[in-house]
Parts: C-alpha cells; sequence; structure tokens
C-alpha cells in the first residue's frame, strides 16, 4: 500500500475501489492510491468513454491496445481506470472528460482540479 498521507477520497475518507476486473491504480491494487514516485497522479478514478480513449491515444497514451506484457487487456468503453489528474483536466478543456467515481478519487486530485469540478462529472453521488 502507498504512503497513506495520499490514501484518502476526496471527502477525507478511505478510498473506495476503482476497478479490480482490470487491476487499476499506479500501485495496480484496483485503487487510485498514489506514492511519491507518481510524477503522472493517477488519481482520477474515471468511467472511460470512447471519446477519451480516443483522445488519450491521440495524446501518446494508448489505452485500448492489450499489453499481455504488462497483463493488460486493454480498456473499452464502460471500464472504470485511475487515469492522471492532469488528463482528466486535459481532457475537461477539451470537452471528452469521462465520468468519474468520486468515492475512489484520491484526495490528492483536488491538488490541480476543484472539488466542485469533479461532483459535477461524478457518477456515484445520490
Amino acid at each position: 500500500m502507498g504512503n497513506n498521507k495520499f490514501n484518502k477520497n476526496v471527502y477525507g475518507e478511505a478510498i473506495e475501489v476503482c476497478c479490480e476486473e482490470t487491476m487499476t491504480g499506479y500501485l495496480r491494487n484496483g485503487l487510485c492510491e498514489t506514492s511519491d514516485d507518481d510524477v503522472g497522479s493517477h488519481t482520477v478514478c474515471a468511467k472511460v468513454t470512447k471519446e477519451f480513449l480516443d483522445y488519450s491515444k491521440n495524446k501518446g497514451n494508448d489505452l485500448i491496445t492489450p499489453r499481455p506484457e504488462f497483463n493488460f487487456p486493454g480498456l473499452k468503453e464502460g471500464d472504470k481506470w485511475c487515469v492522471c489528474a492532469g488528463r482528466w483536466l486535459e481532457a475537461l478543456n477539451d470537452g471528452v472528460a469521462p465520468p468519474i467515481l468520486i468515492k475512489s478519487t484520491n484526495a490528492k486530485a483536488l491538488e490541480i482540479i476543484s472539488i466542485e469540478l469533479l461532483r459535477k462529472y461524478a457518477i456515484d453521488l445520490l
């Protein structure tokens, strides 16, 4: 497990699982946990869309193509994945931000994304 100071959700609660079908997260434990060496800040739990996957691939991060050597089956629309906070914000500015699971999003994302924006895109709020 990563350093605990990084591993609360945006509400200061225990971070919820993002995805275990395809082990996501910088630490590949299903959670959007992070550590000091996670320079990309893989902290936003997104339910990826085709538009976002295409966008990310065009930006040089191919999340679609399977990479068996990394035990990565490739993502398809509807999969949940811990995406970099900066890439999510970039996608938002370009009109292709995917919805997120806010209770599975790491508080570290708040360093660059406001809680209001995260709430606006959250699909796990009542």
